[in-house]
């Protein structure tokens, strides 16, 4: 997707460490235009999958789920990072490691929103080590739905998550694949 691999040009700053800070539009700050374009974009990827619901993980990939929900016109479930008084009754839980925040949590999905009957499509911003996707792909298995696959704004392809999914059988698809990035030598795409 050109409109996004200029805006990480553009807008993207990469930190030591392998971090690709795009928080001027994707993640911190939201350009809501070019979110419709990437909800149009999965759209079109998966055009012809049943769908039925859209599941991503707190915090950054729900705005992107909800914007990406409207062409499918499914709703969008979460995993939240922390157990709270607002999730009653039996859960879903799968343990995850963040690359960017260097942490292990327990995601948690509430039985009462993801069942045997969901046909269900990932959405998340990132894609670096797989841990994230792989514990959205537990939560899904555990409930015995179906994983139709997964959308991914910015996949890291110098890293093995893309590789580790695709082994999986995986329907992936992400928007920008990044082949390299330094600070001195910018980003190189797939």
């Amino acid at each position: 997707m050109e409109l996004l691999k200029n805006r990480i040009i553009k807008d993207g700053k990469i930190k030591e460490g392998n971090v690709l800070k795009v928080d001027a539009f994707l993640n911190h700050q939201l350009d809501i235009e070019l979110f419709e374009k990437i909800g149009e974009e999965f759209k079109r990827r998966f055009e012809g999958k049943e769908v039925t619901k859209i599941l991503t993980i707190e915090a950054s990939g729900i705005a992107i789920a909800c914007i990406a929900a409207r062409y499918f016109k499914v709703p969008v479930v979460f995993a939240k990072k922390t157990q709270t008084k607002n999730i009653a009754g039996d859960v879903y839980t799968s343990k995850v490691e963040s690359f960017t925040h260097g942490k292990v949590y327990d995601i948690i999905v509430s039985k009462e929103f993801l069942n045997v009957d969901d046909k269900v499509l990932i959405i998340d911003d990132f894609l670096a080590n797989g841990k994230a996707l792989l514990g959205l792909v537990d939560l899904i298995t555990a409930a015995g739905a179906e994983v139709i696959g997964a959308g991914i704004v910015i996949e890291k392809g110098f890293q093995e998550g893309g590789k580790t999914i695709r082994d999986k059988g995986i329907k992936l698809e992400s928007l920008a694949i990044i082949k390299e990035m330094s600070v001195e030598g910018g980003v190189i795409f797939s």
